[in-house]
This record gives C-alpha cells, structure tokens and sequence, in this order.
C-alpha cells in the first residue's frame, strides 16, 4: 500500500497546504500518526468523498521522508477517484436520518 501526498499549493491560514491520501484508510491513519498529525485533522465521508488529511508544506517534506509517493496534481486525481466514497444514493421517500 502507498501514501501519497500532492504539492503544496494551496494558500490558508498564512501557510501552503497539501493533501496527504492513501490506497487504505488504515494505513493512511497509521502515517499520519507516525507524521504527528492528529486524528482531528482527518477529512472524510460523509464530509468529503475522499479521505485524506490537509497538511502543511513542513508537514509534507517530513512525509516525503518517511517514505510517502509525491504526487502532481494530475496523479492525486487519480488517487482521489480511487479511494473515494461514492455517495449512498436514496430511495424515493427516503427522508435523511
């Protein structure tokens, strides 16, 4: 299994941001925590369709050295599609819980 994170584009909070994703959930949770990134940092369904972790470019160089695949944008579309959830589509009536 591969933990792939994307460059650091993303401008928020005075910082530039990435996204950490993996083929496993799992195992994307056991290389954030190995990463120090706390579990509260975690985005996923029914939030976002794809589960991952925003992290920051630090946060990123730190990953790359712990054995995580760099990706270009193109490459963490790819990831994206694989591991997100598609969303559970309801029967007619179907009233949300």
């Amino acid at each position: 299994m591969a933990v792939y994170v994307d460059d650091a584009i993303w401008h928020w909070a005075g910082r530039r941001w990435c996204h950490l994703m993996a083929d496993d959930i799992a195992e994307l949770h056991r290389f954030a925590a190995r990463l120090g990134v706390h579990r509260s940092s975690y985005q996923g369904p029914p939030k976002t369709s794809a589960p991952h972790y925003d992290i920051t470019g630090l946060e990123r160089d730190r990953a790359l050295r712990l054995g995580a695949v760099p990706c270009g944008r193109a490459e963490i579309v790819q990831v994206f599609r694989r591991v997100r959830v598609p969303r559970r589509v309801k029967a007619p009536g179907e009233v949300e819980a």
